[in-house]
């Protein structure tokens, strides 16, 4: 549970907020003196690494996890000073601060979250440890109307989003949270509070200061990227990416090792294949991975002779899905197509 969460930091902040001033560096302060109790700050589980230098690490670090909002300047909250309130079509509203997870179940998770924005083979995608409460243990608090299905989500800069509401009562852990990889949250990336969705896009679901939950209908509502002719539903495409070698490398001739990332949140990465010059494709190693929800490392030696070469590979999920190689743009709802490289080899 997150226990303690403001009661060991309060008369530190209360210091240091003569001594920094107000605004940012206030609470950044706060942020740094905060204690989550239950929050934990795991390795990358045994058998992550696929073991190739160059493919980007498992775990995604702070400081490296990509960073995409429309806040001109990112919101800057106290602790103390948030709320989130839960109205709508509701059978009883609910206001929560800050402090409420002190008395609430502790959900923590490895998520990989990938904006919609990105390109085949483009990395505004990231995997971390993730800490907060399950968003289904409070809807159910407040109970339902029958003909919802969206919840309208709100941001403290006024950005919002439609999340289908499924996607926040079903088994999959889709969290209010309050940490990232074992800290608080950074600021960029939410403080205090954020909502974390597995297998949505960001653009429908990753709600950074997140104050306000209207359930709703998606009939009744028009969300900030929906009027701007995005989707309005947003699951993640299964995606595949080459790490290494880059395009337009020079390689030797002979064995050459071949690795990358492969993703489909909430599903599974069943396998992953890789083809040279239109070949065949050749089924590639994979690492583990402790949930669904990650996205997973993979690995292959290919022979290569002397001269120019494509490469390119494809995912499959463990619904038996293919990754297509169809080209598309990533409006309206996501970019398809497999990755494909170039080298040359001498």
């Amino acid at each position: 549970m997150v226990a303690g969460v403001l009661g060991l930091a309060a008369v530190g902040i209360a210091g240091a907020g003569r001594i920094v001033g107000s605004g940012r560096r206030h609470v950044a302060e706060s942020r740094r003196l905060l204690r989550l109790d239950g929050v934990t700050r795991p390795l990358s589980p045994a058998g992550t690494a696929i073991g190739l230098s160059g493919v980007d690490p498992w775990q995604t670090p702070n400081d490296d996890f990509y960073l995409i909002h429309t806040a001109i300047s990112v919101p800057t909250i106290e602790p103390k000073d948030w709320t989130l309130r839960i109205h709508g079509l509701v059978d009883r509203e609910l206001t929560l601060t800050y402090n409420d997870p002190v008395a609430r179940e502790l959900t923590e998770s490895w998520i990989t979250l990938n904006c919609v924005s990105n390109e085949v083979g483009g990395d505004p995608v990231g995997n971390a440890w993730w800490s907060g409460i399950r968003i289904a243990d409070i809807l159910e608090e407040v109970g339902l109307d029958p003909s919802a299905d969206c919840i309208l989500q709100t941001s403290e800069d006024g950005w919002n989003c439609a999340t289908p509401l499924s996607t926040l009562t079903d088994e999959r852990n889709a969290m209010l949270a309050v940490a990232m990889n074992g800290k608080p949250l950074p600021i960029e990336h939410g403080f205090p509070v954020r909502t974390i969705v597995p297998g949505l896009y960001g653009y429908v679901s990753a709600t950074k200061w997140v104050v306000d939950y209207e359930v709703t209908r998606f009939s009744d509502v028009e969300a900030f990227w929906t009027q701007r002719g995005w989707s309005e539903q947003g699951p993640v495409k299964i995606a595949s990416r080459i790490d290494v070698p880059r395009s337009g490398a020079d390689v030797a001739t002979g064995d050459v090792n071949v690795g990358g990332l492969a993703w489909a949140q909430h599903i599974g990465i069943d396998s992953v294949e890789v083809s040279v010059d239109g070949g065949e494709w050749a089924g590639a190693q994979l690492a583990e991975t402790p949930n669904e929800d990650t996205w997973v490392q993979w690995a292959l030696t290919v022979t290569l002779d002397e001269g120019e070469h494509e490469i390119r590979v494809r995912a499959i999920d463990k619904n038996g899905l293919e990754q297509t190689g169809v080209r598309r743009d990533v409006v309206p709802d996501g970019a398809t197509g497999w990755h494909t490289i170039d080298v040359t080899a001498s």
